[in-house]
C-alpha cells in the first residue's frame, strides 16, 4: 500500500509534464501523463518508465530497475527508480519526466504499428448493392 501524501507528491512532480493522474494497480499505483503510462509508485518508491534509448540516462544517473519476484521468478520491467534529488521538486524532475514520456510514446506507437486495422464493416444481406 502506498501513502496518499505520496501519490499527491508524485502527481506533482510530474504535472508540469502534461495531464497527470494516478490510478491504484498491483497494491501501488500507476501514473499516467497525457494518458501515456510513464511511471509507477511501489514500495514507497516512484520507478519512471525507459527503454533501449534512455535506459542508459537512468543507469548512469545510479537508478535501479524495477523487478519483483513471482512463482520463484525474477521479472525485471522496463520502469526504473528516480533520482533521489529528482523527488526533491518539479524542476528536477522535469528532465527524468521527459525521458519517461520518450520512451511511453515509443512503446505506444510500437504497438499501434502492431495492432491489426480493423475489418470494413460486412454489407447486410437485405442492403441493395452498390453501383
Amino acid at each position: 500500500m502506498t501513502s496518499p501524501a505520496l501519490v499527491a507528491h508524485c502527481l506533482d512532480l510530474l504535472a508540469p509534464a502534461g495531464a497527470a493522474r494516478a490510478r491504484r494497480m498491483f497494491g501501488g499505483h500507476g501514473f499516467y501523463v497525457d494518458d501515456l503510462f510513464v511511471g509507477l509508485l511501489a514500495g514507497e518508491r516512484l520507478y519512471l518508465k525507459a527503454d533501449a534509448a534512455t535506459r542508459g540516462r537512468f543507469e548512469a544517473a545510479g537508478c535501479e530497475p524495477f523487478a519483483y519476484e513471482a512463482k520463484g521468478r525474477v521479472t525485471v520491467l522496463g520502469f526504473w527508480s528516480a533520482p533521489a534529488e529528482a523527488m526533491e521538486s518539479p524542476a528536477l524532475m522535469q528532465p527524468w519526466a521527459r525521458l519517461a514520456l520518450q520512451a511511453a510514446r515509443a512503446a505506444h506507437a510500437a504497438k499501434a504499428a502492431v495492432r491489426p486495422r480493423p475489418r470494413p464493416a460486412a454489407r447486410r444481406a437485405s442492403a441493395p448493392p452498390r453501383r
